[in-house]
């Protein structure tokens, strides 16, 4: 079974899971018999540790070595134990729904999936505690490991099983999907499609109206909050469904309000309070989300975003910081005020930015920034502060983007309804590059399966730790070719990475301070505030986000700077890497994270240069390397993280594995016409040209393949180059030949 998914690397896999009744119950790591019979005990215990199983043994063939993980005991063992009796260890207690329930298999879609250990973790620890009579269950899992799929399987095991609240075996159970936004419910009613098309029911506000009723007759509903608080005369729809209706309740993004002590849809979890109810977070317990735990109790398995991204099954990241000389504003004279009132020597600041004050100049200046830095082909989220800012962001990114297609980028917010809900999922799908950008100010923030996303842009602030890390999740699912994404921070949020919060030990909750009484929100009118599913627990005071208990200005001020403001912006690049626990490490360790190490296609810098000098060699290089998992977009990926963007893929390969000198090309061709006095006028002329052409594209020039084209584009016509050169296999030889000059000598400081 693997354990960690290497990118390049071998991946960690388990010798040997023992199975039974479709459970782990043991790891055998076996070594080889000339080996010492312990030797992998250290990898047994790592092993148990990950699957969560209680037994695990090391063995060469002719030895055995076991250890009971839960008792800390371990001894030298006769043999290995028979299945019966290894469940019989780990099951001492008799329990007739725990067998039923394991008994029934993955759907493994035509054995095209099977579930990372972490997600059979997940799946085991929900079904043992379901068997064990527990009634309120938590996951903690971060973005992107697939919590969707994990609860498809603890439904599909339990409907399999005939599961009921009555435990007679006799029914299938009704399943509840309860989410708080209608993309969330809509992605898990795609992802349940292993289902009779029947058993699947999608509750929606507009099909209760037209056939008068609640839909009962179904087995896994679908819905959202909202639509179960809405109702008749005030009257909510849940309320006509028995309380025992619902066997079992799956609460996604659960720290989201539903189990909130004060939060009317805590009503809902309330009146089904007969059913068994699971709940789904990403957020280990903090002081915002105390309530959840309090609800739900202690998770029964966690799994964090730092163990995704050092198991392979995340994907790391880096940050730019930017600066601008307008992060802050002091209005003056010379700017015109269109609207509203400015404070004179009141100091503006990025939270008040296009919630209060809008300066399009601003704006306009962070979206030219940001365009000039991505790759404009690769998918995008950009953040902003409200709905109306990123309406703004996105005309911005239209205007300046170098794409021609109309619908480059989109804007997906609350006011966007059905047609920005079909923006995103031509987002989501792969097969599709348009369109390319989103903007939006907070539903994109969690529920989003992207996973070609490779930049999370900031142009607000982010006040939540746990709103940080679901936004950073966006970007952290896994794709072909998708090496890192990169955070691109115009408002300081990395600064969240130095809190304790970031991916440290759970958290007791600090007792929660007075609040007082909600009002209703100034952007969707509703009290508590649902739109764009904000966290109500944003603010201590009203629970609203944004923030009510000061009425915001009707109108926002709208100053346009003077002109010579504008000319004068100016910013500030710094690019940061991060370890998967909040740490600022070097490049040379994130290439390493990122990379591991080189494969072993050259012994050493000579081997290299050697094979690097010659088309044939160089070319079968890449081809290794390729098949290595170096694909050519993810060598031009690993030139940008390391600054080598102007330097030729040897120099890049030689830094990361010698530390050399990065060398520009054009430093590189600049030694070699140095040394081409070995060559004719004729000769040196054409060399030179293609050196000119090296600088200009890179090593690909200097493929033998490439001769013809450059010949042609050189003297116009092959016989007009025959004739200065010579025949073509003497050309040949002078092209290939002076790649030694090119590559024969160190350049650089170094040298």
């Amino acid at each position: 079974m693997t354990l960690i998914q290497g990118r390049r690397a071998k991946p960690l896999k388990a010798d040997y899971v023992l199975q039974y009744k479709n459970r782990y119950l043991a790891v055998v790591e076996a070594k080889a018999r000339d080996e010492y019979y312990t030797a992998g005990v250290g990898q047994a215990k790592d092993y148990a540790e990950r699957l969560q199983i209680r037994y695990t043994y090391s063995t060469n063939g002719l030895k055995h070595y076991g250890i009971d993980m839960k008792l800390a005991q371990e001894s030298d063992v006769a043999g290995f134990p028979t299945p019966d009796e290894l469940w019989d260890r780990t099951f001492p207690n008799k329990n007739e729904w725990r067998e039923r329930l394991f008994n029934v298999p993955f759907e493994d879609r035509g054995g095209t999936w099977q579930p990372r250990y972490y997600q059979d973790n997940a799946i085991t620890k929900t079904l043992e505690a379901i068997s064990e009579g527990k009634d309120r269950i938590l996951l903690t899992l971060a973005t992107g490991t697939g919590k969707t799929a994990i609860s498809f399987q603890i439904a599909w095991k339990l409907f399999q099983a005939r599961w009921n609240l009555q435990k007679d075996g006799k029914r299938s159970p009704r399943i509840l999907f309860l989410a708080d936004r209608n993309i969330l419910a809509d992605q898990a009613f795609n992802s349940f499609g292993a289902f009779e098309e029947e058993a699947l029911v999608r509750i929606t506000p507009a099909d209760i109206k037209k056939k008068g009723k609640v839909p009962t007759n179904g087995s896994i509903f679908f819905t959202i909050f909202q639509s179960f608080m809405s109702g008749p005369d005030h009257s909510p729809y849940f309320g006509e469904y028995e309380p025992n209706f619902f066997d079992f309740i799956i609460i996604d993004e659960c720290h989201r309000g539903g189990a909130k002590d004060e939060s009317t849809w805590r009503a809902i979890l309330e009146y089904f309070k007969p059913a068994v109810q699971l709940g789904l977070t990403a957020t280990p317990k903090r002081d915002v989300n105390g309530d959840t735990y309090k609800y739900f109790g202690e998770p029964v398995y966690s799994y964090s975003l730092k163990q995704g991204i050092n198991d392979g099954f995340l994907t790391p990241f880096k940050v730019k910081e930017i600066s601008t000389t307008i992060d802050e504003y002091v209005y003056t004279e010379d700017d015109d005020v269109e609207t509203g009132e400015v404070e004179q020597g009141r100091k503006y600041t990025e939270a008040e930015f296009n919630r209060i004050i809008e300066i399009r100049e601003r704006e306009e200046f962070r979206v030219k920034l940001l365009m000039q830095m991505i790759n404009q082909n690769q998918k995008t989220l950009i953040f902003c502060a409200t709905q109306i800012h990123a309406a703004a962001i996105r005309d911005l990114i239209n205007q300046y983007s170098s794409s021609t297609n109309p619908n480059y980028c989109h804007r997906v917010t609350a006011d966007d309804s059905g047609r920005g809900e079909q923006h995103l999922r031509d987002f989501q799908d792969n097969e599709k590059i348009i369109p390319t950008v989103l903007t939006t100010s907070k539903k994109l923030s969690t529920g989003v399966d992207a996973p070609e996303v490779k930049n999370i842009v900031l142009l607000r602030p982010v006040k939540s730790m746990v709103e940080f890390k679901q936004i950073v999740g966006r970007g952290t699912r896994l794709y072909q070719d998708k090496d890192h994404f990169t955070i691109y921070d115009f408002v300081k949020a990395h600064e969240h990475f130095q809190d304790p919060e970031w991916d440290g030990e759970p958290l007791e909750p600090e007792p929660a301070k007075p609040r007082k009484k909600a009002q209703v929100c100034q952007e969707c009118g509703q009290k508590p505030c649902i739109c764009e599913g904000a966290e109500d627990y944003a603010c201590n005071d009203c629970s609203n986000d944004p923030c009510v208990c000061e009425t915001p200005p009707k109108y926002l001020i709208k100053v346009k700077l003077a002109d010579h403001k504008v000319r004068e912006f100016d910013s500030m690049v710094k690019t940061s890497f991060w370890s998967p626990d909040g740490k600022p490490i070097s490049v040379e360790k994130f290439v390493m994270n990122l990379f591991g190490e080189l494969p072993s296609l050259f012994k050493n810098e000579e081997e290299l240069r050697q094979l690097w000098s010659v088309p044939g060699t160089r070319r079968k290089l890449l081809e290794e390397l390729s098949d290595k998992g170096y694909s050519a977009a993810q060598l031009e990926d690993l030139k940008k993280v390391v600054y080598g963007e102007d330097s030729d893929l040897f120099d890049v390969l030689a830094y990361i594995a010698y530390h050399r000198d990065l060398v520009p090309r054009i430093k590189r061709a600049e030694r070699a016409k140095v040394l081409l006095d070995d060559y004719n006028p004729a000769q040196q002329e054409f060399l030179n040209f293609v050196l000119d052409q090296y600088v200009a594209s890179g090593f690909e020039q200097l493929d033998d393949s490439q001769l013809g084209d450059l010949l042609v584009l050189k003297y116009h016509a092959l016989a007009d180059a025959k004739a200065k050169l010579g025949d073509i296999p003497s050309i040949r030889n002078t092209f290939i030949g002076f790649q030694q000059h090119l590559y024969g000598q160190r350049v650089g400081s170094s040298a």
